[in-house]
């Protein structure tokens, strides 16, 4: 696409796919979000190159043709900022102009708290910085602020349940494609909540 070129980098114990156009300049390093690739930055990509900037944007950990680790405990917020870290030092750069959105945001916002000399600039877009309350865990804060019917709550459906009206099919209203599942490898889909009788639109 556009001339934007693609390789594989082994960071923080994983192999990472990267997308990127432009060879010198400063490097604008784009983070996406769930459940995203690389893809979702293309025009920007393609844009900032033409300025003489140098575009990257990783598939992150998990996603993609991104190494996935097994293990639940592979995929903290240091595992991620590990990762980024490891990307910008294999650019061969110090610094790098951060742009991410949803949750590329939040672990660009930890990046930025565990490594700021790594970051020139941050541009955030769609999540603000919410510092982490150890009184309240974070799924049932989000359930406080937006109520149950906000998306990161309905992702913690009983997986018993979930693999059960996939399987039957027979209460799902909706055709579920087996693409669906291919862009993001670990991540699942819920299409449908019939604990409390309602679809989900």
């Amino acid at each position: 696409m556009e001339g934007i070129e693609h390789r594989t980098v082994e960071v923080n114990g994983i192999k990472m796919h990267i997308a990127e156009k432009g060879k010198e300049g400063p490097v604008v390093l784009f983070l996406h979000g769930f459940p995203e690739l690389w893809y979702s930055w293309r025009h920007q990509i393609v844009a900032l190159s033409s300025l003489g900037y140098r575009a990257v944007a990783p598939d992150l950990r998990g996603y993609g043709d991104t190494d996935v680790p097994s293990s639940v405990s592979s995929y903290t917020i240091f595992h991620l900022v590990g990762d980024i870290v490891a990307l910008i030092d294999s650019l061969g750069v110090d610094q790098v102009f951060l742009v991410a959105h949803d949750w590329g945001a939040v672990v660009g916002w930890y990046l930025c708290l565990f490594r700021p000399e790594r970051i020139k600039a941050y541009v955030c877009l769609s999540v603000p910085y919410l510092p982490r309350n150890p009184k309240v865990k974070p799924v049932d804060g989000m359930r406080a602020l937006f109520g149950d019917d906000y998306y990161i709550c309905r992702f913690q459906v009983c997986i018993l349940i979930f693999l059960y009206k996939i399987y039957t099919l027979l209460s799902c209203p909706y055709y579920i494609h087996p693409l669906a599942f291919t862009h993001f490898k670990w991540s699942i889909v819920i299409v449908t909540d019939n604990l409390n009788g309602r679809k989900i639109k």
